[in-house]
């Protein structure tokens, strides 16, 4: 999809606040509240702007524990890659996962409160899920950057 200028600073305002009205998108657009109104619209019809979320902070939620989870498969076959990513999708406390090259499968990006929560995450979760070869643990210790927001 081809942006002009006006669609980009339009989705980098709406990246970094979509609660404020058309109106206040409309004053710092120079445009009208219709033709603002019109182009997100479009963005949202065309499939470039998928939903409307809150960030939530995962300190003040008790999450604030994040692991990155490196997972081997015993064999990359279609069944064992598809059982994994099934199973995977239900565990409420992997907020990412990517199917990578390299020397692992996945990462796992984990949000739990503390070590013991992650313990029992990975006994009675994570290594309950059949065909994992090995995994490795790393964990946060300070986020330098965290951002939501695609560059346009």
């Amino acid at each position: 999809m081809k942006f002009d200028e006006i669609d980009v600073r339009l989705l980098a305002l709406l990246q970094e606040d979509s609660k404020k009205t058309t109106k206040e998108y409309a004053n710092e657009l120079n445009l009208s509240v219709t033709a603002v109104y019109e182009r997100i619209k479009r963005l949202e019809k065309t499939g470039c702007i998928t939903k409307y979320v809150a960030l939530v902070d995962k300190k003040k939620v008790n999450k604030a524990f994040v692991v990155l989870c490196h997972v081997k498969l015993v064999q990359h076959t279609k069944e064992f890659v598809s059982q994994f990513e099934r199973e995977v999708l239900r565990l409420k406390e992997v907020v990412e996962c990517y199917h990578i090259s390299g020397d692992y499968d996945y990462i796992l990006k984990i949000h739990v409160s503390d070590m013991e929560a992650y313990r029992d995450f990975m006994v009675a979760k994570l290594t309950a899920i059949n065909h994992i070869g090995s995994t490795q643990s790393s964990f946060v210790i300070t986020e330098v950057k965290h951002t939501t927001a695609i560059p346009i």
